[in-house]
């Protein structure tokens, strides 16, 4: 599909206008119930140092022996960001010195990854495609981490987390607004949760972001476009760590501004990582940012590189589910769905698959408009998702069919939806118990009509002059018929005694 690109690229600035330029680094946890290089439990919640085995808490002597299942996630992610996978790929040792790393050195993935380059399509909010290259993808051990808060003279280490398996996922610097930068990781999450590689929980830190922001003079991002040349493009910055959409966009906005004022005002960017402070909404110094040189990477030697064979690597990609891009065409070919439609549906995999259970044989645009607007909104009021929804689809099918058949108008569809989600039946068996059924029968609503004219003769001389005045009529008639009544057959009925 052809990149639409958006126009809205420039912040204007006192001495003139700028892009901002981004890469982000989503680091996404493994789905897995072993660490990667060991077999102690994975899980949130568990005790302070309850799920640590002797390598993840750096014994001396203690090997490392790799999860092949974690493989597996990462190559079945990589297809699904249809990258390429690097059938040869080594692992190293990162070191640094931190409390919360207990053998001093984190083992990740840095001259040769297991997946390599790939292109990720990204629908903007308004509707648009744009493209975002991906880099690379890398497997690597997250550390632990410091607790601050228990003692007001001193730091605990809870090591659960350490060894936990971590899929980097390292964007080329292709993103150019705050909303292009949600909207990419909306995305990467999406396909990581229908993959079943990652539960892309943002709450509990499973899905986060590290977010490369730098700004440079208006036109230079595409002379940088044009030559490859980084030399046109400003000194990033990297926030760490930011775990909510919302967050993302707060700190891209203010760290673009801060940069702005300090090159306007004649200074220069330091490159540095930063945290983002959401309670202050603004970014702050953590460090300076380290060069991999700073790191002092080189192969581990407890790890033999790692080779993978093209039959493994092909039963992988068999095994891969319906991704939402394919999910997207496939419910606007079958079921005639607008692009929106099939974009707001394909945002959980659950209501997908809870609309196609719900359409089947019935008015696909109906049914797509009670899953996406009632049947959601019920849902986050009760802070639910889909995979947590108490109606069946069966019920939103019925509930459409009896509209489909006149059985029940729109609007008393709402009355029986609420007390079908309260608990009082199937839609069939609430229309029956509270007596909701329309009103067909052209006698009875004749009879409605006659009366509300006969008392209001003044109202209906006016119509002639001013036919949209029948809409009162129209509303007195459902009044009178308690909302029962079939519009269709009330407009025909009213336009042939008032003569329009």
């Amino acid at each position: 599909m052809t990149d639409t690109v958006s126009t809205a690229k420039t912040i204007k600035g006192r001495t003139g206008d700028w892009e901002i330029v981004m890469g982000l680094e989503i680091h996404a946890q493994v789905a897995s119930k072993a660490k990667l290089f060991s077999g102690a439990a994975v899980g949130f919640g568990a005790g302070p140092n309850e799920q640590v085995s002797l390598v993840d808490a750096g014994f001396p002597g203690m090997l490392p022996t790799l999860n092949k299942h974690c493989v597996e996630q990462a190559v079945k992610t990589g297809l699904g960001l249809r990258a390429q996978i690097n059938k040869r790929s080594q692992f190293d040792r990162k070191n640094y010195f931190y409390p919360d790393l207990p053998t001093g050195y984190q083992i990740s993935q840095l001259y040769y990854p297991i997946v390599g380059e790939g292109v990720v399509e990204v629908e903007a909010e308004d509707g648009s495609f744009f493209n975002v290259g991906i880099e690379r993808l890398h497997l690597e051990q997250d550390a632990g981490k410091l607790i601050h808060d228990l003692s007001p003279t001193e730091s605990y280490v809870d090591l659960n987390r350490a060894g936990t398996a971590l899929m980097e996922i390292v964007s080329r610097p292709d993103l150019r607004t705050p909303e292009e930068a949600v909207a990419y990781v909306k995305k990467i999450r999406t396909i990581l949760i229908y993959l079943g590689t990652c539960d892309g929980d943002m709450e509990k830190g499973n899905l986060r972001a590290d977010v490369n922001v730098s700004v440079c003079r208006a036109g230079n991002y595409e002379k940088f476009k044009a030559s490859g040349d980084f030399g046109y493009l400003g000194t990033r910055c990297e926030i760490k760590n930011v775990n909510s959409f919302r967050f993302i966009s707060q700190a891209i906005q203010y760290e673009a501004r801060r940069q702005i004022e300090i090159l306007e005002d004649g200074g220069s960017i330091t490159q540095e990582t930063r945290l983002f402070d959401p309670t202050k909404g603004e970014t702050r110094s953590m460090r300076s940012k380290e060069e991999a040189q700073d790191y002092r990477y080189f192969p581990d030697p407890d790890l033999l590189p790692l080779d993978l064979e093209e039959a493994w690597i092909a039963e992988i990609k068999a095994s891969l589910p319906e991704l939402p891009d394919d999910k997207r065409k496939r419910l606007m070919a079958d079921y005639g769905l607008s692009q929106y439609d099939a974009i707001v549906l394909i945002s959980e995999q659950a209501k997908a698959d809870y609309f196609e259970a719900a359409a089947e044989g019935r008015d696909a645009k109906l049914v797509s408009n009670w899953v996406t607007n009632e049947v959601s909104a019920r849902l986050a009021a009760e802070s639910k998702d889909f995979s947590e929804n108490p109606l069946p689809a069966a019920h939103v099918a019925q509930l459409v069919e009896l509209i489909e058949t006149n059985v029940i108008s729109s609007k008393i569809a709402k009355e029986v939806f609420d007390h079908v989600w309260n608990g009082e039946g199937s839609p069939a068996e609430v229309v029956e118990k509270h007596g909701l059924k329309q009103v067909t029968d052209t006698g009875a609503i004749e009879k409605a009509v006659d009366e509300i004219i006969a008392a209001n003769p003044d109202k209906a001389a006016a119509v002639a002059e001013k036919p949209q005045a029948i809409g009162w009529f129209v509303g007195q008639v459902m009044k009178a018929t308690g909302g029962k009544a079939n519009p269709a057959a009330v407009n025909d009925i009213l336009k042939a005694k008032l003569g329009l």
